[in-house]
């Protein structure tokens, strides 16, 4: 049975257990087959191995097992499924009898627990999503004297007990449990071991349990948090509750590669809650953040209400910006100003009344933002004008600086030290390229991790072009070229100098490689991969275009002349990026924020309505201008002399 179909089996299930409800005796009876169904099929393979026993104890259990499954199909009432039942639970018996491979046992026992519960419907899925935080504390309560505080079946009850308490640390046997099947083994308890059942649990709190104990053997959330918000394919594969309760991380593996399902398993088992906005464009789950962090503000906690705002915009909304931008760049700017004033609101200590305004009045904007964001709004010409727009903007930051690079060297005549500066971005390249295997399939990168990669690498890129700005408008001066020509330029290029070029390009174009990647990465979930990449295509076109027209026109250019204007190129950009660091550092939550309301947000210059990135760019431009006036004045000064000796 494919996963699909499975995943609609279930739903037509739950549609008949509706309907027409089993008896409390035959529901507990199809549960208990079931769960002796799921534990031959995860536990027949340390029996038996190429048609031989190897561990006598397990064998004769899953031989017990199957002859009690065989009885309680014929124990069932009747109706028209039950003989078909019945007659492939003897075919079990007999497989086992005969020791048939571990993945034929397995593939039987799993078809016969679907069609048992096709035919004997129960509830499969809990109604809302578990609460782990409740989850962890029952297990704490009823489960680490046995299991281990940390899962690994090493509790101070366990020595003695035969079997073996189960190690939920164990990742391979893992693999092969549904919440599901956690859940029935919780509330009923497994025959042959010192497993009690837990039944005065109530359902929400057994499947709290299910989904806490499930998770303890898969670590890897953040990448499955990227993985989940990446790829729509996985998103339909699993779209409900019930989807991912019956669903186990081996099936899964199946379609998507063991690591990946490993990831995803790990993610939504600790955030169940995820479940609620699987559809691409929505933005429950920014809007379930947001609802709990003004509770958490409403009992006092301001730290947690700050935290969980933060969450709405980093796990909630970034992973759709990308595409938002694409399609209303205006609607995203009120989006992550809201955002900002929101969690400004909450470091201010505003009263509930003013905060609750501020999570209505995004809640208006994120109803907006899943109308642009829709499906139905995704087009050709959409995704050609996104993958254009983001690479022309993203990669004419870093051209301009490395374009100015390549004009000094030829200028300067010192095209020996060339190979460094394009060693640097073609090695910015290929990091890049390793950055998006290493994002999606290695490791997962947060939101705040990206925007502190991005507001580190501005602010630092920023205060290297504020130095270069202003010795190269030093050097714009009269007579200065020449001067450091006769001192310095005779020689080649120290070693340490070609290598901080090196460095300075590598830094410039990772920095735009690294984030034009998180956006096309968002693009490329909404479909339309050829017009995607006819965009990127157009946009390295036009890159390369203004590329030539600039190193061609350098040439022409007086040496002073072009220093001049180099300086006031990277003065402006050294400008921008200072603001963008500031902004990166704040939407990361590392700085606080100081709304400006009436600011308007210009991403291109850096500009966003908040005081620190404004400061940011001010200081920036002083210290520009500073540099600059000194600059001139030791022109000056060096000039009178030479005019009076003359």
């Amino acid at each position: 049975m494919t996963l699909r179909a499975f995943a609609v089996q279930l739903i037509a299930f739950l549609s008949i257990a509706v309907a027409m409800p089993a008896s409390a005796g035959t529901h507990d009876a199809v549960q208990t087959t079931w769960r002796l169904l799921d534990y031959i099929a995860v536990d027949y393979t340390e029996a038996v191995s190429g048609g031989e026993v190897t561990n006598e104890l397990e064998y004769a259990e899953m031989q017990e097992f199957s002859a009690s499954v065989a009885e309680r199909m014929a124990a069932l009432p009747a109706n028209a499924h039950r003989a078909q039942l019945v007659a492939e639970a003897e075919a079990l018996v007999e497989s086992i009898s005969t020791k048939v491979e571990p993945a034929v046992v397995a593939r039987d026992a799993r078809r016969l627990a679907s069609e048992l519960i096709a035919a004997f419907p129960v509830p499969l899925a809990p109604e809302a999503a578990p609460d782990l935080a409740r989850g962890a504390a029952l297990y704490a309560q009823n489960c680490a004297s046995c299991h281990g505080v940390s899962g690994g079946g090493d509790g101070p009850a366990a020595e003695g007990l035969d079997p073996p308490p189960i190690a939920f640390d164990d990742v391979v046997r893992a693999r092969e449990r549904s919440a599901f099947a956690l859940y029935q083994v919780i509330g009923q308890g497994l025959e042959g071991t010192a497993m009690p059942g837990f039944s005065d649990l109530g359902a929400e709190d057994r499947w709290s349990l299910a989904y806490y104990s499930g998770s303890i053997a898969f670590e890897d959330v953040e990448r499955g948090r990227r993985i989940w918000n990446d790829d729509p394919e996985i998103r339909a594969r699993i779209p409900d509750l019930a989807a991912l309760s019956g669903l186990t991380p081996a099936t899964l593996g199946e379609a998507i590669s063991t690591e990946r399902a490993d990831a995803v398993m790990a993610y939504l088992r600790a955030h169940p809650e995820a479940m609620a906005s699987d559809t691409t464009g929505s933005l429950a789950l920014a809007r379930k953040r947001l609802q709990q962090s003004l509770a958490a503000y409403e009992a006092g906690n301001e730290a947690e209400a700050r935290e969980l705002a933060l969450s709405a915009y980093l796990d909630g909304f970034e992973p759709l910006e990308a595409v938002l931008s694409t399609r209303d760049a205006d609607l995203l700017a009120s989006v992550e100003t809201g955002m900002a004033e929101l969690r400004a609101a909450i470091g201010r200590g505003d009263p509930l009344a003013a905060v609750a305004q501020r999570v209505n009045a995004l809640d208006v904007l994120f109803y907006r933002a899943e109308t642009v964001l829709a499906p139905d709004n995704a087009s050709e010409a959409s995704a050609f004008a996104g993958a254009f727009a983001i690479l022309l903007r993203e990669g004419l930051e870093a051209l301009l600086i490395v374009i100015a690079m390549i004009a000094f060297l030829r200028k300067a005549e010192r095209t020996e030290v060339l190979p460094f500066v394009h060693g640097g971005w073609l090695s910015a390249l290929v990091a890049g390229g390793l950055t998006w295997v290493a994002a999606t399939y290695l490791i997962g990168i947060s939101g705040a991790g990206r925007e502190l990669v991005e507001g580190f690498g501005s602010l630092f890129a920023a205060l290297v072009l504020l130095s270069v700005g202003i010795w190269m408008h030093g050097k714009s001066q009269a007579g200065e070229w020449q001067r450091y020509i006769q001192k310095t330029m005779q020689h080649a290029l120290s070693r340490r100098s070609a290598w901080f070029l090196f460095g300075l390009a590598f830094l410039v174009v990772y920095r735009e490689v690294f984030e034009t990647i998180l956006f096309f990465a968002a693009l490329w979930t909404q479909g339309h991969a050829d017009a995607i990449l006819g965009g990127a295509a157009s946009a390295v076109v036009l890159l390369g275009l203004i590329a030539w027209a600039m190193l061609r026109y350098s040439r022409r250019l007086p040496i002073g002349t072009f220093f001049a204007y180099s300086s006031i190129l990277i003065g402006i950009l050294a400008v921008v990026l200072a603001g963008k660091g500031i902004s990166g550092l704040q939407e990361a939550g590392l700085l606080g924020i100081t709304p400006l309301p009436d600011l308007p947000r210009v991403p291109i210059l850096g500009i966003a309505p908040a005081l620190e990135p404004v400061a940011a760019q001010i200081l920036t431009l002083a210290l520009i201008t500073l540099g600059y006036w000194r600059n001139r004045t030791k022109g000056l000064q060096v000039r009178t002399p030479q005019a009076e000796s003359g």
